[in-house]
């Protein structure tokens, strides 16, 4: 089927269009040149058409969510969120020129960047779910580079708590990378089936395709969906992919939750391991403290408001110090700055003149006590 093509831009104040970039089910994302300060900015604009309260939940939720962890060295940085004139919200972020997908199929990434990136990824995840957001669609095309080549997790479009109890009802179903347990429909997302598609992303950067792709036979969704829940995944056909790798990866990718590494950062420390035993640089785990993690308000994936610039709905308390008003003491006030008043518009002139008068008044006054 072909793709559609790109909505029309819309005019953003501080903002020249340049060039879409790529279009998606819900919005479309053009390259502009902001004007002050100068940089090139990707814009995320979501069609008019699709415009509902719960597709306004899924732009405040990706817009508060980047914001909250964009901080993180491999999560794609967040500028602003507003509305445009036309009344489509829009989302303005960090333009990166390249992506992971789909260069991964065409040719072989080198084993030490694919552990890089394993790491890099692992630890933005686990920044994530310490903040209590799940991502809920890691995959190759959601890994992009920064104009320095660093790589960065994107989309967090239907990103939703780490509780379960609010949030983005969207389901994930990005087969090749999907966990059993989602694509079963048991569960919409949890920590294990994070590890899970990691994991498999992984797989399919050393192999260049998804885990469970057969080179020449059928690749259609169905048949994906079978062996995903059968759990055979494809042998990875690289001689430099460590016997210590493959099982690391197979651990990830185990179709029961509670046999898969316990955490992103549990993940991501097993990819060290390979490294430090390779030869290779290990890449650090940057993992936001636990003071920053509960730092600020909780994230709230329910929000459907069209929020507009405005005054701070945020409460704030004084602790300047006050005094109780009456009307006497506004009428004593009032008084106090008309007689103020007053006296600041007397000429100089009379001010001297009644001076004079007074020196002379005490002058006879004092002749007469003489007398």
């Amino acid at each position: 089927m072909a793709k559609r093509l790109p909505s029309t831009p819309p005019t953003l104040s501080g903002f020249s269009p340049i060039r879409p970039l790529g279009t998606g089910g819900f919005a479309d994302v053009f390259l502009y040149e902001q004007n002050m300060p100068r940089r090139s900015v990707a814009v995320k604009v979501l069609l008019a058409d699709v415009v509902d309260e719960d597709v306004i939940k899924m732009f405040n939720a990706e817009a508060d969510t980047m914001a909250r962890l964009s901080s993180h060295p491999s999560i794609l940085t967040v500028y602003e969120a507003a509305i445009a004139p036309d009344g489509r919200p829009y989302l303005v972020m960090e333009y990166c020129p390249r992506s992971v997908s789909p260069a991964y199929r065409r040719e072989v990434m080198p084993l030490k960047d694919v552990l890089d990136i394993a790491v890099r990824i692992g630890s933005a995840l686990e920044t994530a779910h310490r903040s209590g957001v799940l991502h809920r669609d890691i995959k190759p095309s959601n890994i992009l580079y920064t104009s320095f080549g660093t790589p960065v997790l994107a989309d967090f479009g239907i990103a939703t708590s780490l509780s379960g109890r609010s949030g983005n009802q969207t389901f994930a179903m990005s087969v090749p990378w999907s966990a059993p347990e989602v694509l079963t429909y048991k569960t919409k997302g949890t920590v294990a089936t994070e590890v899970y598609a990691l994991g498999s992303t992984v797989y399919s950067l050393l192999a260049g395709h998804s885990p469970y792709e057969i080179a020449g036979g059928s690749n259609a969704k169905e048949e994906l969906r079978k062996r995903v829940l059968r759990g055979r995944m494809t042998p990875l056909d690289r001689d430099d992919v460590s016997p210590d790798l493959i099982t690391i990866l197979k651990q990830s990718l185990s179709t029961r939750p509670e046999n898969r590494q316990k955490s992103a950062l549990e993940f991501a420390q097993h990819i060290q391991m390979v490294q430090e035993a390779m030869g290779f640089n290990v890449t650090p785990c940057d993992v936001a403290s636990e003071e920053w993690a509960g730092a600020g308000a909780k994230l709230d994936f329910d929000d459907s408001q069209t929020r507009v610039e405005g005054r701070s709905t945020v409460a704030y308390e004084s602790k300047r110090r006050t005094r109780k008003t009456t009307v006497a003491s506004l009428a004593s006030e009032r008084e106090n700055n008309e007689l103020e008043a007053s006296v600041s518009k007397t000429p100089s002139w009379v001010w001297g003149a009644l001076a004079g008068a007074g020196v002379v008044l005490a002058v006879l006054f004092g002749a007469w006590m003489v007398l």
